[in-house]
Order: C-alpha cells, then structure tokens, then sequence
C-alpha cells in the first residue's frame, strides 16, 4: 500500500465504553472528540435506507508499546469500543506519527473493513486523509492512516462560534467536490459528522474515514449519495448557525426547538449569508424541508458542488486597519530636558514658540539676496563646464585605447559579465523528484522547441501549491536540459507559463552524468525565489556544466480554485567549448 503523508484518527460512537488509556482526551487535530471522558462522536440521525449492523465481538487487548510488524508502535489509545480500538501510534521505519484501527481478524466487519480502506487508499484523493496499510496478521485487522497533528476538526471550531460566510463557503466547496470525486470511483462516506472534516493550517479543508468509518461502525446505505449531501448541508447548517438542525443535541451543539421542524438559518442566527443559508436548506430538502425559491432540492454531492460553483464567489474578509496611536511629545522635545521643575508645576510644559525673523526688505538686504543667487549660477555653471571636460577626456581615452567597445556597460573596476549566446539544447525532460511518477513527461520538449507559445504546463492541483502535496512532490519538479557536452553557462533567459512561481536554477558538475536526483544538481544559479514570468539572469561567473534545472516549488494560484505553473521555453547562454 502506498504511503503519503502524517495522519489523523477517528473516533467512535458515544454509545461506547470510556477509553482506557485515553481518559483526558481533548478535540484536537489529531479526531478524538470526547465530552465528560466519553467519546461523543455520536451516531448520525437514522434515514431511509440506513441500516446499523451490531458487532458481538470484543475489541483485542493490545497495551502502549505493542509493535505491529516490527514498525508501528501503539502509543496512545484514543478509543475502544464496538469490537474495535483506535490508537496514535509512531512509524518507526518513517519517524512520524499515524494512527491506527485495530479489530480481531473474527469480528463480523473484519472483511468489510479491510475492502473499504483498501479502495479508499486507490482513490489517492489528497483532500482526503490517506490510508497508509491495511493488513491481517497475527489474528487481528488493522488500518494504518495519516495524522495530521497540525488540523483542527470542525467540530473544535464550531465550539467556538459559527464560522464566518467566507469559511463556511470554503467548506462546502471542497467538501462537496471531494465526495463527488469519490461518488465517481463509487465510494461513500456515510459518516460526514463535524469530527470528520479537518480544517489545516493552511486553511485547506480534508475529510477523514472515507468507507472506512461506515465499516468499522456497519453502516450501510440504499441511497448512499443522498445520505452524503444531507450530510454536508447539515455541516453547512451548523457552521453558519452553530446549531444541529435536528431536534437532538450533538457534537456539542445544540440542536433545534423541538416540535417546530428544520428551519432557515437566518431564522436561527442573524446576519447569516443569505445564499449559503439556501444552500443549506437545499441540501437538507432530501428529509422534507422546502427549499428557499423553489429551487430544486441538492440530492448528490456532484449536483450540491455544481450549485456552490453557480453562486458568486464569497470573497473573504478585508483585514481591519488599526489606526496608529497619536504622535506624544517628549519632555525633550517639548523644551524642559534638563530643567528644574518648580513646585506645582506639572513636567510637561507648553512653551512659547519664538516667531521667525521678518524677511529681508531693506535695500541692504536685496542686495545681499541677489549677490547670493549671482555666486550660486557662476558655481553651478562652473561644476557643469569641469563635469562635461572630464567625461569628454575619459571617452577620448577610451575611444583611444580601443577597450571601450568589448566590454558591457558597467564600471571600469567593476565590469559585468557577458550573457553570451543561445547554446544548443540537445535534450528535455521532467525531473521525477523524490522517486515519483515525472510531471507531464510528454510536454518536456515543448520547452526548449523555440516557441513560447505552448509549453510543459502542469495539471491542476486543488488545495496544494506544493505539486499536489504527495511525498515525491513535496520538493516540487522542473525541467532539465541537457547542453550536449559541458560549456561556460553565464546566463538565462527562461519564460514561465505564469508569474508567481517559486522556482530557481540550479546546475551539475561538470562531470556529472545522467543526473536523476535533486541533490545531483550542486551549484545554484538563481536563488529559490518567487519570480516573474520573464525570468532572466546574468551570472558573475561562468558555471561549466552540462546539465541545468529550472526546479519550481510552489505554484500560483489559476484564480479558478487550483494551482497550475510551467515553463513555456528555455534559453540557456554562454560560451561554446
């Protein structure tokens, strides 16, 4: 099974036994949602064709420091209940936490469990958390996925207070054009509560237990796409009012006046976004509500993401400008540094300002005025006439030496360097950095073809600027051109699909070979650094190689909810050998 990134765990019913080793557990980044010492992911709200399987068999006894397969030590029990248990534990091989399901090989979900985390794992969906392994081994099941330790689950957030139009249209959006992502591969969650979905630090939002927690719990559904976008509008529902839109109380919020049915957010809150508040309510129509406008009610994730895309964007908020405080006068400045303060008298002092002298109107005084202006002239024409001998000599002389018209601009002392000319470029191809499948291989010769018209573009990567965040991407990409044989490079003159690309260019040595690996390229020709799209650069000295890699980091925003960069042609310069 392929493994991506650190991880995050879910948690159980709250119908459950207290965990054992987990008594103080907090809502955290790392999915253990837990009210009194009890787990308090509860179960959703029962709708048709939803069915609850019951597990008669009791979850293994494993204790902190146990190892499965000699890599992954349990060190932290975060919930045991149902015939399962759920741990943080550390990746011995990889140095990093993940978190772990553990069931006995006998539990009647077993097989179940075991096909739903495997076909998540095919997905290879990043706003999803990855499932890392699945195995059975040694009579137990257990399901090895990704830990985030740096997300908070909704659930915390919503704890304290509804989340802003901009944050909760962000929500929608990307939850619901993952779950249709993964309708499409014929994949459910069934379980979409507030501690399933992960806000990270970068503000991006995942969505953990895909099939997975539905099996481990036995949920199964007739109508599984219908269930899932009820899902969402009820996360929708309680981000813009921080309440639950059923009768009952759950994941800490409270849910609605009993007897009066679902009601319009901006019935319950005010100031609620008029439009994500239909939204809501088109989505929660599969349980009988009527949607605002008459609009059709959303029944598929796919049919809920095309309605979030017809809305105007919401735009987030401008930030607040503070005013900076008035300028105070010091005592210094105000005159009495140094002075006695008399009895009664407070230290800062408002002293009178002496006025200016009146200006010069005597027949004295205009003669001195313009004898002062007369000198200024005869002094400025004199520097002026010194200023034109001196340059005009310097260019005699150099015009003389027959020096003047080898070199480029620059100073005397201090001359650049020349870029040279266009050197052959025998060869392109994508850098697969990290051991990862190469970016877009077939484009690789459209930079170095002599036309900047089409280039090596990437795909579009929704949510990550790092090349779609997957371990082989994490240090970026690039194109690496081959020169043929080893030359005095001195300058580049490279045009980027787009500005605002984190890129630089690094080169081998010159006896380098076939390079394939990042660390192969040694000398750094540009500093990583965000650049235009006309990147161009002047070396001080020439750099033999053979072999240069434009390597680009971090991409741009497409202003169409993705990422997307790449090189429309290369021109490397200097000196043939």
């Amino acid at each position: 099974m392929a493994e991506r990134s650190t991880a995050a765990v879910d948690v159980a019913d709250n119908d459950g036994d207290e965990p054992s080793a987990a008594q103080a557990a907090q809502a955290t980044s790392d999915g253990v949602d837990t009210q009194n010492g009890r787990a308090a992911d509860g179960p959703m709200p029962e709708k048709d064709g939803e069915r609850t399987n019951t597990a008669s068999t009791a979850a293994p006894e494993l204790h902190s420091g146990h190892k499965l397969a000699r890599r992954y030590r349990l060190e932290e029990c975060v919930t045991r209940v149902d015939g399962f248990s759920s741990w943080r534990a550390m990746d011995e091989k990889l140095r990093r936490a993940v978190g772990v399901h553990l069931m006995p090989a006998d539990h009647s979900r077993a097989r179940s469990v075991l096909a739903a985390a495997r076909s998540s794992a095919l997905l290879g969906d990043p706003r999803f958390v990855q499932v890392l392994d699945a195995v059975e081994e040694n009579d137990l099941v257990y399901v090895v996925h990704e830990w985030l330790p740096d997300a908070t689950e909704l659930t915390a957030l919503l704890a304290a207070g509804p989340l802003e139009a901009h944050e909760a249209y962000q929500l929608v959006s990307q939850v619901s054009q993952a779950m249709a992502a993964a309708h499409r591969e014929g994949l459910a969650h069934l379980r979409l509560t507030p501690s399933a979905i992960l806000r990270t630090s970068t503000g991006q939002w995942r969505i953990r237990g895909l099939a997975v927690n539905a099996a481990l719990r036995g949920i199964t559904s007739e109508t599984p796409q219908r269930a899932d976008t009820e899902a969402i509008g009820a996360l929708l529902y309680a981000a813009l009012t921080q309440r639950w839109p059923y009768e009952n109380d759950a994941y800490g919020l409270a849910g609605l006046p009993k007897g009066v049915g679902l009601i319009a957010p901006d019935q319950v809150r005010a100031g609620v976004h008029r439009g994500l508040g239909e939204l809501a309510m088109r989505a929660l129509a599969n349980d009988g509500a009527t949607a605002s406008r008459q609009e059709p009610a959303c029944t598929t994730p796919e049919e809920l993401s095309k309605a979030v895309a017809a809305m105007p964007r919401i735009r987030p908020p401008e930030p607040a400008f503070t005013a900076p405080p008035e300028y105070q006068h010091t005592t210094y400045q105000q005159g009495s540094y140094g002075r006695t303060t008399p009895p009664g008298v407070t230290t800062v002092q408002s002293l009178p300002v002496a006025p200016p002298p009146p200006p010069l109107q005597s027949r004295t005084g205009r003669a001195l005025k313009w004898g002062v202006a007369a000198l200024l002239i005869a002094a400025l024409g004199l520097g002026s006439w010194q200023l034109a001998d001196t340059l005009l000599e310097r260019g005699t002389q150099k015009g003389n030496s027959g020096t003047s018209n080898n070199t480029k601009p620059g100073t005397d002392d201090n001359p650049k360097t020349e870029p040279g000319e266009p050197l052959k470029l025998s060869q392109a191809r994508v850098l697969a950095i990290g051991g990862d499948e190469p970016v877009k291989p077939e484009l690789a010769s459209k930079a170095i073809d002599g036309s900047t018209d089409a280039g090596w573009v990437t795909p579009q990567y929704l949510g990550y600027s790092n090349l779609g965040n997957l371990p082989g991407r994490k240090d970026g990409s690039g194109i690496v051109v081959d020169l043929g044989k080893v030359h005095d490079v001195s300058g580049l003159d490279v045009d980027l699909y787009v500005d605002g690309q984190k890129v630089q260019v690094l080169a081998t040595p010159e006896d380098a070979s076939s390079p394939n690996s990042l660390s192969a390229f040694s000398q750094q020709l540009t500093k990583l650094e965000v650049a235009p799209k006309k990147l161009e650069a002047t070396l001080e000295k020439p750099v033999r190689t053979r072999y240069v890699l434009i390597h680009i980091t971090d991409l741009p925003s497409d202003g169409e909810g993705g990422y997307r960069g790449g090189i429309n042609e290369i021109r490397v310069l200097g000196k043939p050998s």
